[in-house]
Parts: C-alpha cells; sequence; structure tokens
C-alpha cells in the first residue's frame, strides 16, 4: 500500500480501527454489551468496511477518485474532506461519492465524507445565526479537524425518543436537558433517537431538535461517542444467513441505526452550537450526498437488472427490455438532477458552494415515487429462479450437485456463477437489509411530504414564469406576486398526542 500523493496527513485503515478501542460503550439488541466493535460479530463487517473506506486513499487505482487532481492550490487532498468552492469542486465530491457508494449498493450512507458535509453545515448555520465571533471560529476548527485527522463524525438531529415525547409533563418531552452549567461548558442528560452508524463513529452531532435554548438561539452539540456517560443502544442486527455466499451485501453493510443515552455528559463550549429550531440549515449538503446513496441503490439495482437479464437468456425479450427502459428512466432522471444541482449551485455568505438545492429537492422526491417499483422490477426479472437459487456449499454436496448443475447451469453460465448473480439479487432487494433500508429512507426527512414542502421553497421561479406569461398578451396586466408560496416552514413534522393532550411535534429523521 504506497502512500497518497499529498502533503497532509491522510488517516490510514488501522488508524481508524486503533481509535474505535477506546471505551465506548455499545449495547446492540440481542447481543448485549459489546466490549470492542472491532471484533465482535455483529458489528466487526461494518468496521473492515470503513477501514476499506480510509485505505482507498492509498490504493493507486483509486486515487484519481478519491483524492483532488495534482497541482490543486494547497496540495492534492481527499475529496471527501474539501469545502467546495465552485461547481468543479462539486462534481469531484460527486463523482467519489458516487463511485465509492456504488461499492455497497448505497448501503453504507454515514462515512467521513458525510461528517464532513456536516461540518461544514455547521459551519454555514453558525455564520447565518450570526451570535458571536467564537461561534464561527469554534465552528471553523471543528471543521478543520474533521479534515485534518478524518474524524468520523455522524448525524443526529436531536428528537427525543417516542417515551420523552409522550411524558405526562409537558416540559419533560425533550430530548435533553442542562444538569449544569460551567465555565468550561454544559452538563447535559437525556436520550436523542435513532440516527446511523453511532457504533462506529467517534463524534455525533446532536441537532437542534434536541430541545435545549440558549436565549434567542437553540443549541446543538457534538459528543464524542466515547465520552464519560455516554451510551449507544442500536437496533438488532439485519437478519442474516450465516453464509456470505447467500448474504452478499447484509454479511458486510449493516450500518446500526441507534439512539444515544447521555448521564451527566460534558460537553466544552467549542463543541457548543446555536443555530435555530430548525435543523435543515445543517443539512444543505447533507441531502445532496444523501441522494448519491439512494443513486447508488438505484444503478446497483439497474446493473444487477441487466446481468440478470443476460444471465437468464432475457436479453431479447421485449417486456424484459421495457422493465430495463424504465430503470434507466428513473436511473438517469436522478442523476441529471444531481448533474444540474452542481452545475447549478448556490453560494454561502463564505463562498461555499451548496448544490442547487430545488435540484436535489427534485431527485429526492422522484427516487422516492421509484425506488418501490425499482425492486418490484428486480424481483420479478429473474422470476422464480430468484427464490429457489443455491449456495455454493449445496452445489459441492454429493447428493443433489448433479442436480443443481442441470438445473442452474447452461447458457455460457455455470450453476455456481448464476446462483451468486441471483442471491446478490435476493440479497438486495428481498432481505432484512432490504426492508430496513426501504423503512428508514421512505421517513427520511420528513418523507414526501417534507421533499415536497423544500421544493415548494426551494423553486425561485414562481413570479419569473406567471410574469413572462402574462407579458406575451396584449394587454396590460397586473404583476403578478408569488412569493408567499415559498414562505411555509420548512421540513413539516409528524405530530404525536400525550394522553389528554395537545398534538406534539414528533421527528425529523
Amino acid at each position: 500500500m504506497s502512500g497518497p500523493p499529498c502533503d497532509q496527513h491522510v488517516r490510514t485503515g488501522s488508524e481508524y480501527r486503533e481509535a474505535l478501542r477506546d471505551g465506548r460503550r455499545i449495547w446492540v439488541v440481542g447481543e448485549g454489551m459489546i466490549e470492542d466493535v472491532t471484533v465482535h460479530p455483529a458489528t466487526r463487517a461494518m468496521v473492515d468496511e470503513y477501514v476499506a473506506w480510509y485505505d482507498r486513499h492509498f490504493d493507486a487505482d483509486w486515487q484519481d477518485v478519491v483524492m483532488t487532481p495534482p497541482g490543486r492550490p494547497g496540495g492534492r487532498m481527499p475529496w471527501a474532506f474539501v469545502l467546495p468552492r465552485s461547481s468543479q469542486d462539486l462534481r469531484g465530491m460527486g463523482r467519489c461519492y458516487s463511485a465509492t457508494t456504488f461499492l455497497s449498493a448505497g448501503n453504507i450512507t454515514h462515512t467521513p465524507a458525510y461528517g464532513n458535509l456536516i461540518a461544514l453545515g455547521v459551519l454555514d448555520a453558525v455564520r447565518q445565526r450570526d451570535t458571536a465571533p467564537e461561534q464561527l471560529a469554534h465552528a471553523a476548527a471543528y471543521r478543520d479537524a474533521i479534515a485534518r485527522t478524518g474524524r468520523f463524525l455522524t448525524f443526529c438531529a436531536g428528537a427525543a425518543t417516542i417515551g420523552q415525547r409522550l411524558h405526562a409533563d409537558p416540559g419533560e418531552r425533550v430530548a435533553l436537558r442542562i444538569v449544569r452549567e460551567t465555565d468550561g461548558g454544559l452538563v447535559l442528560s437525556g436520550k436523542v433517537g435513532m440516527h446511523t452508524s453511532p457504533v462506529y463513529a467517534e463524534d455525533v452531532y446532536v441537532g437542534s431538535h434536541s430541545g435545549v435554548d440558549r436565549g434567542p438561539h437553540r443549541a446543538s452539540f457534538v459528543v464524542p461517542v466515547n465520552a464519560p456517560g455516554v451510551t449507544i443502544v442500536c437496533r438488532k442486527p439485519s437478519a442474516r444467513h450465516s453464509n456470505p455466499f447467500v448474504a452478499p451485501l447484509s454479511s458486510r453493510y449493516d450500518e446500526l441505526d441507534g439512539q444515544m443515552w447521555l448521564e451527566d455528559v460534558f460537553i466544552p463550549w467549542e463543541r457548543v452550537f446555536l443555530t435555530e429550531a430548525s435543523p435543515e440549515p445543517v443539512a444543505s449538503w447533507l441531502f445532496w450526498h444523501q441522494l448519491y446513496c439512494w443513486l447508488a441503490k438505484a444503478e446497483f439495482t439497474l446493473g444487477l437488472a441487466l446481468a440478470c437479464t443476460h444471465a437468464m437468456g432475457l436479453k431479447e425479450h421485449e417486456p424484459t427490455i421495457e422493465y430495463l427502459v424504465d430503470l434507466i428512466i428513473d436511473v438517469q432522471t436522478v442523476r441529471s438532477c444531481q448533474t444540474a444541482a452542481e452545475l447549478d449551485p448556490e453560494l454561502t455568505a463564505e463562498g461555499y458552494c451548496v448544490p442547487g438545492r430545488a435540484h436535489v429537492a427534485a431527485g429526492s422526491i422522484a427516487m422516492q415515487k421509484a425506488r418501490q417499483r425499482m425492486a418490484e422490477i428486480l424481483r420479478t426479472l429473474p422470476g422464480s429462479s430468484l427464490v429457489v437459487a443455491p449456495s455454493d456449499k449445496d452445489l459441492t454436496a454429493p447428493e443433489v450437485a448433479a442436480g443443481l448443475e442441470e438445473s442452474f447451469g447452461g447458457g455460457g453460465y455455470t450453476a455456481l456463477q448464476r446462483a451468486a448473480l441471483l442471491q446478490l439479487a435476493a440479497d438486495h432487494v428481498s432481505s432484512a437489509l432490504d426492508g430496513r433500508e426501504s423503512a428508514f429512507e421512505l421517513h427520511a426527512n420528513g418523507g414526501l411530504p417534507a421533499w415536497r414542502g423544500r421544493i415548494r421553497r426551494y423553486f425561485d421561479r414562481y413570479n419569473e414564469l406567471a410574469n413572462g406569461v402574462v407579458r406575451s398578451l396584449s394587454l396590460d396586466m397586473p404583476e403578478i406576486d408569488l412569493n408567499s408560496i415559498r414562505e411555509i416552514p420548512l421540513a413539516p413534522r409528524r405530530q404525536v398526542t400525550p394522553p389528554g393532550s395537545t398534538p406534539l411535534n414528533c421527528c425529523w429523521a
């Protein structure tokens, strides 16, 4: 493994692995307390994948994808930690995200690259709030530290757990509460709801839904996973076959969403960031990255459909080709939205490029509408062979090996080759991992209603188009002002109703 061609230190996979042995308290449902996530069967495979993510920066075959070009001002560095200042930067970052997320079929959604975008969003949100110079300095220093060290940060909107939101006392229906304030920072207790990959991250950004106010501002926090008083409680691992041949994706890519519990946890002022009550300003770049993960799953689905079409002898079958065309349209629609977002960016006050949010919103809506149909097509296309495909062990069993070779071999494929492809397809769209991903992403960020609200707000051509039409008439017409259409709260939230109470806002996932 050669070193990356840049002047700055780039973290290695072994350095990341060792950093996880930091005394963290991790409880996984069904497994109990995990002493070392790098070796436990429920978490080891994902640790290995994150190790590979870091080590890809040292792989000559990957460096032109994951590293900025030679001769870039400031030296060559990982795209994962760039501060985007141009469309060219966004395009380079997007190509990196696309290539690296495709490897896991879009199942690894939170990486250190995502953490850099969280820190960038915090920096921008603090800048918009314009509270105090030290706030901006702290946010900038933290973002720089993420880039310098490769430290892994993940995101939590900060919403309370269901038990807290249904508390009889309205004053207790928040995720966090201040236990005390010191010269050095705040001491917090409480529980924050579901977020992704806390087992594998080193820091969690707890966003503005946590309910902690500081004057007219909402406080948000960066909490180290191994801080004294922190416990991570994660969902059960996705059910999967013990044989990786039968579970080629779910045996490797389970991010383990979880809650974070805090008991008298000290947060220094340098990690307390004042924002607004909505987490949206922090998420501007995150939605773009998220859409790349959704697109990776869609492109992997298309790739599997194409491969299965060939393997099942259907490449001349017109109904099957029509299925493929439907998948191509879905994929190309979203990729075009991403290209438009990068070529038509917005600029922050500090000159950072935000991918065009109306384009990202349109792509997100298109993808959420298409995702279930795409999975259905891939389940349909191979026919019943998807259900009964054998494992590699079956194909070597003397009792059935010859018969299975007759049943699944032929047409240029051995039974083992065709079975491997079918098992991959089944794991992609018919496994517990796929069920988790579908359930999570269908309500991610508020689901389709919230995305419709976002595009309603981000779209900025209401007056331009309406007045352009009326000016084509040979009459004097009133000037049209439709800006009120955009003036809605971002990300409307579901409501829960504690017994005997008025409705209470629910979570932003």
